[in-house]
C-alpha cells in the first residue's frame, strides 16, 4: 500500500485535486488516475477534521491494544475496508447517472450551481466555516460497533460518514469526472483507491502502534492549496460554459501570460507567509490571518488567468507553425448524412468525431491533436464529420449515437473507403497515436 503512495502523491500534488484528476485521466489513462485517487484520499486524511480522529478511532476498535501486531494489522485492514464500503457505491452511482450528468453540464443553471458548490467548498478550506458533522452526532457515531472485526468494519463505515464533509472538496470533482466516463471499472477502482488512501494513516497507527506527528502549519498549507484549487474549479465551470467569462481570460499574448504568472506568484508568496506564521511560537503569528486574506484574491485570480492562458499560448504557436507549413485545417462537415454520401461518391475513408462543449477530453483533442501538422496532413485523405452532442437528448443526436453505438464522449471513429469501422477512440489521444491510426487506415485500404 505504501508503495503506491509516492507516485500517487506525485500526480495528486500537481494542481487542483479535481481538475488534476481529469487531466491525469485524459493524458495518462485510468491506471494512473486510480493511483492519483489514492493520493487524493491520503491528502484528505490530513485535513483537520480527519487527522485528529486517527488515534482515537484505532483505540476504540482495539487495534492498538491487540495481543499481536498481526491481529492489529487485520483489525486495521478491516476498518479500511469499512471506509471503502461507504465510498465505492459513490463511484458506481456516479457512473450509473453519467448520461444525466453529461446532459446537465450543458445547462447554464446546473453549471452555475456546480460553480457555487466549488466556491462554497473553497470558502470552507479558507476558513470561512467548518464542514463537519455536529459534535454530538460525531461523538455518538464514534462509539458504534465496539471492539473486534465487526466493530472495526462498522467503525470504518462510520468514519467514512464522519470524514465525508472533509473529503467533499476532493471527491466532488472526481465523481463528476467519473460520471462522464461511463466506466464502472474506473468508478469502483478509483473510489476504492481513494478509500485506501484515506485509511492509510489509520492502518499504520493500528497495525504498528505508531504515534503520528501532531498537526500544525503543514495542515494549514494543505487547506490553503485545496482552497485555491477549488476556487479555480468554480471559475473553470463558468469559463467553459459562458462566453463573457471566457473572454476575461481569452488573451493568448505572452504579455498576458507574464502578468498572470506574476499575480499568481504574489498570491503564492502571501500564502507561504500565512503558512509560516502558523508554525508553533512563530514570531510572525499575528500575520497569519491578514496574509491568508490578502493571498486569496491574487492566488485565485492568478491561477485562473495562468491556467486558462496556457492552452491559448499553444494556439499562438500552433498558428505560427500552420502559417509556415501552409497546411490546411481539417475540413469538418457537420451533416453526417452529407458526409457519408460524399465519402461514398469519392471513395474516401471517413473520420467522425462525437464531442460536446462540456467534454474536457473533447476540448483536448480539438486543442492538441486535430491541429497537429502531421494529423492534418493524414486527415486530408478523409471526409471528416463532427457531431456536436452537447445536447445529447436531441432526437438527431440520440439517433446518431445509437447508430454508431456511442456510449460516452469523446468518441472518434474511423472507417475505410468501404464503410468498415477500423478504429475507435473513447479518450484523449495524443497526435502521434492518432497519426498512426490514420496511417493504418490507409494501409488497410
Amino acid at each position: 500500500m505504501l508503495a503506491m503512495l509516492v507516485p500517487a502523491l506525485a500526480w495528486a500534488g500537481q494542481g487542483s485535486e479535481t481538475g488534476r484528476f481529469e487531466q491525469i485521466l485524459q493524458t495518462h489513462g485510468a491506471l494512473v488516475a486510480v493511483l492519483a485517487s489514492f493520493g487524493f484520499g491520503f491528502l484528505a486524511s490530513l485535513t483537520p477534521c480527519v487527522y485528529p480522529m486517527v488515534p482515537i478511532t484505532v483505540s476504540i476498535f482495539g487495534a492498538t491494544e491487540a495481543k499481536s501486531r498481526v491481529r492489529g494489522a487485520l483489525l486495521s485492514a478491516t476498518f479500511v475496508l469499512g471506509i471503502a464500503g461507504l465510498f465505492v457505491p459513490m463511484g458506481i452511482l456516479s457512473v450509473a447517472t453519467g448520461k444525466l450528468m453529461g446532459s446537465a453540464l450543458s445547462n447554464a443553471v446546473v453549471v452555475t450551481a456546480l460553480a457555487l458548490l466549488f466556491a462554497v467548498l473553497a470558502a470552507s478550506m479558507f476558513g470561512a466555516f467548518e464542514l463537519a458533522l455536529p459534535a454530538s452526532l460525531t461523538n455518538r457515531l464514534s462509539t458504534v460497533g465496539g471492539v473486534g472485526f465487526k466493530g472495526a468494519f462498522v467503525m470504518g463505515l462510520v468514519m467514512g460518514l464522519i470524514a465525508a464533509p472533509c473529503t467533499g472538496p476532493f471527491l466532488t470533482g472526481m465523481l463528476i469526472v467519473i460520471s462522464k466516463t461511463h466506466s464502472y471499472a474506473l468508478g469502483t477502482s478509483a473510489l476504492f483507491s481513494f478509500a485506501l488512501g484515506l485509511g492509510v494513516l489509520f492502518f499504520i497507527a493500528g497495525a504498528f502502534a505508531v504515534s503520528l506527528p501532531k498537526g500544525g502549519a503543514w495542515m494549514m498549507g494543505i487547506k490553503w492549496v485545496s482552497g485555491v484549487g477549488l476556487a479555480y474549479m468554480a471559475f473553470a465551470y463558468l469559463r467553459d460554459r459562458f462566453e463573457p467569462v471566457r473572454n476575461l481570460v481569452a488573451h493568448p499574448s505572452y504579455r498576458f501570460g507574464a502578468v498572470a504568472a506574476c499575480v499568481l506568484l504574489v498570491g503564492l508568496a502571501l500564502g507561504i507567509v500565512h503558512i509560516m506564521a502558523e508554525r508553533r511560537k512563530s514570531p510572525i503569528a499575528h500575520l497569519s490571518k491578514p496574509m491568508k486574506l490578502a493571498s486569496i484574491a491574487p492566488a485565485v485570480m492568478g491561477a485562473a488567468m495562468f491556467v486558462s492562458w496556457i492552452p491559448l499560448s499553444h494556439d499562438v504557436a500552433r498558428d505560427i507553425v500552420r502559417e509556415l507549413a501552409n497546411a490546411p485545417e481539417i475540413a469538418w462537415l457537420t451533416s453526417e448524412e452529407e458526409g457519408r454520401a460524399k465519402a461514398a461518391a469519392e471513395g474516401k475513408p471517413v473520420l467522425i468525431d462525437f464531442g460536446a462543449e462540456w467534454c474536457a477530453a473533447c476540448k483536448e483533442l480539438e486543442r492538441n491533436t486535430f491541429p497537429n501538422l502531421a494529423v492534418r496532413t493524414e486527415a486530408a485523405r478523409f471526409i471528416a464529420i463532427r457531431i456536436d452532442a452537447t445536447d445529447d437528448e436531441a432526437p438527431d443526436i440520440m439517433r446518431l449515437q445509437k447508430k454508431y453505438d456511442v456510449l460516452g464522449l469523446p468518441t472518434v471513429i474511423m472507417f475505410d473507403k468501404d464503410g468498415r469501422e477500423t478504429v475507435r477512440f473513447n479518450e484523449f489521444v495524443p497526435p502521434d497515436k492518432f497519426v498512426a491510426a490514420l496511417k493504418a487506415n490507409s494501409i488497410s485500404r
